[in-house]
């Protein structure tokens, strides 16, 4: 013959103890960071395909700097003069950033830790 044995928890079905909602917050707080993150470095790729228009400055991943001559959509490809009369053919995915010419200048009379105010630093 065959008995069953029923237990409390058994007969509750499915019981919420506190570790299973830690849990499950944990795991709800993952997915919505997870859905932010996506959002902003999508608004961040918008951003940056707006500013890429030809004659701004760009600087690729591999860090060349150069003045955007034009885009080859089809292609996927970006072309760039890096001097007078010098242009270079990228894959449209290496443009890293524009460069903002509106750079803050640090003044030349601060003091830091390889010298004296004014004093050139040696970069070598």
């Amino acid at each position: 013959m065959l008995f069953l044995q029923t237990t409390p928890a058994a007969q509750t079905g499915f019981a919420l103890d506190p570790l299973t909602i830690i849990m499950l917050l944990v795991l709800a707080a993952m997915i919505f960071f997870m859905f932010r993150s996506n959002k902003k470095r999508k608004a961040q790729a918008e951003e940056l395909q707006s500013k890429m228009v030809p004659g701004s400055e760009v600087m690729t991943n591999f860090g060349l700097f150069g003045e955007l001559r034009s885009i080859d959509e089809e292609r996927n490809e970006a072309f760039i003069e890096v001097s007078p009369g010098t242009i270079v053919r990228v894959h449209r995915q290496t443009l890293a950033r524009v460069v903002d010419d509106h750079v803050e200048e640090t003044s030349d009379t601060s003091i830091d830790d390889a010298g004296d105010a004014g004093e050139p630093r040696d970069r070598a």
